[in-house]
């Protein structure tokens, strides 16, 4: 790797990811060029991430992150990739971290007002069905409720605690996410992603360029920045 300095941390950290896959790129015919600075070597026509900046920035993400939480920030999560979305559910659902983690709702940013009254629409009809308003209505109606709650639930569930426009951005794959890249930007909000070597890394504030098609160490990344905003939360919270 890079003769760059790292603390006895950071190159843990490396050996760690590195076990994981995270050196894996594409091959370079699917390189894109202002990925080309953050590749160590070719080798076999396969291009290998240099982790020391890997790690460096992840470093700085999560710098950024233990800000935001000090600073009451809302950060929205968006991880629609199948080989991290559930685990992504998971952790952002037990501890109230905004979320899209089926498909980027198109206009989201843009058009804030409008999609934010489905998620209100999908509050109201929890808080009837808990209260037991829904009783009141014959069981087919009941049934029809249920369907368009759990249709409202796939979309709009993650969203049920943003009562206001994000002030940052957590993205994996950009590529995959161009759109909630695009919308982010236009809003001037700051985005931390998970970047592979097929993508523009400059496209965002924080890139951590990854394999991001290795479920291990995707999930692996995501764990470890949200741990960072959610003990960064709770610190302030306690101060």
């Amino acid at each position: 790797m890079n003769e760059q300095t790292l603390t006895a941390k950071q190159t843990q950290e490396v050996e760690r990811l590195f076990q994981l896959g995270a050196h894996l790129g594409h091959k370079k015919n699917r390189l894109h060029p202002k990925a080309r600075k953050y590749i160590y070597k070719i080798v076999n026509g396969v291009s290998i991430i240099d982790l020391t900046k890997t790690v460096t920035y992840l470093d700085s993400a999560k710098a950024l992150l233990k800000q935001y939480a000090k600073e009451g920030k809302t950060l929205l999560v968006v991880v629609t990739k199948k080989v991290a979305n559930h685990e992504a559910f998971e952790i952002c659902k037990a501890n109230d971290i905004p979320s899209i983690t089926t498909k980027w709702l198109p206009g989201l940013l843009t058009n804030f007002e409008t999609i934010m009254k489905n998620v209100k629409k999908l509050q109201t009809y929890k808080d009837q069905q808990t209260t037991g308003e829904w009783e009141k209505f014959v069981k087919h109606e009941r049934i029809q409720l249920s369907k368009e709650m759990t249709k409202l639930e796939k979309l709009y569930g993650g969203l049920l605690q943003l009562k206001k426009k994000p002030d940052a951005m957590f993205i994996v794959d950009i590529k995959k996410e161009k759109n909630a890249v695009t919308e982010a930007k236009k809003n001037n909000l700051p985005i931390i992603a998970v970047v592979d070597t097929n993508s523009n890394p400059d496209q965002v504030d924080v890139p951590i360029v990854v394999n991001d098609d290795s479920p291990a160490v995707v999930q692996s990344v995501i764990q470890d920045l949200l741990q960072t905003y959610i003990k960064g939360r709770k610190d302030s919270s306690e101060k």
